[in-house]
């Protein structure tokens, strides 16, 4: 083994764990200068739709009072469409560059670890977590460049930095020699399969958890504009001389920081198109685990506590498929049901490899 290298494998871990903290920040101080601030127009378009759509369904004036002034839609609208961004863009911005900076890290770190050791860099819950992370940074990255989200960078770094900083802390392993049971090459295929299958599953499940927050923040909002259609001659007449009083009540709720999240219907679509593409490599990893086990233990399966739980969270996982598909099932029951099997799939990552004692038990701590 070469420690040089190994010590400088862990170095650039550090350079990038420090580059996702700087995103991190930088991402959540984007999305915090929001508060206050009028959408831009795609937001708040969408925010007033899905309102006048659920106003409308429960009774509603489809066409009543407007939600947002489209003049001061267009007032704030105005300096970043002349090329002057705001501070808090700018922050943002640099986000983005930190983020990719820290992934380069993060891809010379994996690399480094395996030239030092001769094999592939996943023989441990040090460096399996490490390739979990770096799978969902890239497929933010891809996300980002496709479709210009940037506001989910921040809730995307929460569990990135979170997972990073265990896997230093507690979950270190020094550069060596993989244990028996992993001298085989389908450590290669299986386990390259479900850390990448992992980390694209944990963007469905960040999408999915802001989909639940987005859709309670437009029930309040169609809620706001009922109330609003329901009540415009009083909001009127109790309306300070300055035009502000009650009946600007969906006009305050738009301003919320909440208002700067992707539409419903982005969500909903991140989080099936990332479900979609990592399903079928999570059901090989699972046919490849279930063949690595019959050449290492003579059975395809036994229900050992790692491969029960790997099966709940196919389970989960397919059910939300499902869902997805099935209309009366879609928006927030099949949300929940994403979120079920991606806390499923961080279960069988911490508590199972640690805690519990199977055929799986090598996390590489002791």
């Amino acid at each position: 083994m070469n420690e040089s290298l190994a010590r400088a494998s862990d170095l650039a871990f550090e350079w990038a764990l420090a580059g996702y903290v700087m995103a991190l920040v930088c991402l959540g101080v984007e999305f915090a200068a929001r508060k206050g601030a009028v959408p831009t127009e795609a937001e708040a378009a969408s925010a007033e739709l899905r309102a006048a759509r659920r106003s409308a369904r429960k009774g509603g004036s489809a066409g009543g009072t407007a939600v947002l002034d489209r003049d001061e839609i267009g007032k704030v609208a105005a300096p970043e469409r002349r090329g002057t961004a705001p501070w808090g863009v700018r922050f943002g911005r640099a986000g983005v560059v930190v983020a990719v900076l820290g992934f380069a890290g993060h891809v010379l770190s994996l690399v480094l670890r395996g030239v030092a050791t001769g094999r592939a860099p996943w023989g441990n819950m040090y460096e399996f977590t490490s390739m979990i992370c770096a799978a969902a940074v890239a497929g933010y990255l891809i996300t980002l460049w496709r479709s210009r989200m940037r506001t989910l960078g921040f809730f995307v770094m929460i569990p990135v930095v979170i997972l990073m900083y265990i896997a230093q802390s507690v979950l270190y392993a020094e550069a060596g020699t993989l244990v028996p049971a992993l001298h085989s090459y389908w450590l290669v295929i299986h386990v390259l399969a479900i850390s990448l299958s992992s980390g694209v599953l944990m963007l469905s499940g960040v999408a999915s958890v802001l989909y639940l927050v987005r859709a309670r923040f437009e029930r309040k909002l169609a809620a706001d504009r009922e109330w609003e259609a329901k009540n415009a001659p009083s909001a009127t007449a109790s309306a300070g001389s300055d035009g502000t009083g009650v009946g600007r009540i969906a006009v305050d709720r738009t301003s919320s920081r909440l208002a700067a999240l992707p539409s419903l219907a982005t969500l909903d679509r991140l989080a099936y198109r990332t479900a979609i593409v990592a399903f079928p490599v999570f059901t090989f990893a699972v046919i490849a685990g279930a063949m690595w086990a019959e050449v290492a233990w003579g059975r395809y399966w036994g229900w050992d506590p790692k491969e029960t739980c790997a099966f709940v969270t196919w389970v989960l996982y397919a059910a939300y498929l499902h869902a997805r598909s099935t209309a009366g099932w879609r928006g927030s029951k099949a949300a929940w049901i994403s979120i079920l099997g991606f806390l499923s799939m961080i279960f069988n990552l911490f508590f199972i490899n640690l805690v519990v004692s199977g055929l799986h038990s090598y996390a590489g701590l002791n």
